[in-house]
């Protein structure tokens, strides 16, 4: 049963079962392999035509294998609620003045709750600085019928589903990249500042930007690119870094603070 809405839900959920915020119907043509991720990916002309068909992509068979085995297994906490299982598709603004870029789902965040950043903590912390910043309607997300709503950013990953141990193969990696490629096609001509999530993100982020240069990634860390572009460095909030002490909120504070600023967020 889902936490929020009350109905029922199999895990992983199948595509156009009414689950809260599900781009996909029963008809999304399903990538099986890298070239139908490039082919659906390229053809995209939409961010709902996007999202529909990441959130039904079967190309990589492990991560196949692990993000739904994740989703029937479950963590005892949440063993009373279905699990998504599913790719996680970017969320947020279609036009965007700033873009997040992030790693991979969570095995219990995103992958449960089927939003970015949903249900565990860097998802807490990182909707928290959002919130603080004043760039989302408030300060938690803990399932994708939570009300939370964005005018001006939207978060992605290059890797969209929830890994064994956190860690994309090369392969999976290169397979799931026409996606973001295509995210950023869509969204390039409205955003103004992308902060990436850590020095892979980092590395994703140029890439994506078609930046000549190599600045070196840190947190708070500010490239500008030869188009007028912003490349904000910020390190990833995730438990440990919160838990160590090498990224506190106040530096979270400091990184969406300049961002908002560049981005001209009012």
């Amino acid at each position: 049963m889902h936490p929020n809405t009350g109905r029922s839900y199999t895990s992983p959920v199948p595509p156009g079962s009414g689950w809260p915020g599900d781009p996909a119907t029963p008809r999304t043509p399903v990538a099986a392999d890298a070239a139908n991720v490039a082919a659906l990916a390229n053809a995209a002309g939409s961010i709902a035509e996007l999202d529909a068909a990441i959130s039904v992509c079967r190309a990589c068979p492990r991560l196949v294998t692990w993000r739904e085995d994740v989703a029937l297994a479950k963590r005892r906490a949440f063993a009373d609620q279905p699990y998504w299982g599913r790719p996680v598709p970017g969320w947020g603004s279609e036009r965007p003045r700033l873009l997040i870029v992030g790693l991979a789902p969570a095995a219990h965040g995103a992958n449960r709750t089927g939003r970015m950043f949903t249900g565990d903590r860097s998802g807490d912390q990182l909707y928290a600085a959002l919130y603080r910043a004043g760039m989302v309607n408030q300060p938690t997300s803990v399932d994708a019928a939570d009300g939370l709503h964005t005018k001006h950013i939207r978060i992605a990953a290059p890797v969209r589903c929830a890994p064994p141990a956190n860690a994309p193969t090369p392969a999976e990696r290169d397979t799931c990249a026409p996606w973001l490629d295509a995210e950023w096609r869509l969204v390039a001509p409205y955003v103004r500042v992308v902060v990436a999530l850590g020095g892979f993100a980092w590395q994703i982020a140029l890439r994506l930007t078609g930046g000549t240069l190599k600045p070196k990634f840190g947190h708070g860390a500010v490239a500008e690119l030869p188009s007028g572009l912003r490349l904000l460095g910020c390190y990833h909030p995730s438990q440990q870094n919160m838990f160590t002490g090498r990224l506190t909120p106040a530096m979270l504070d400091e990184v969406f603070t300049d961002a908002k600023r560049l981005a001209g967020i009012r």
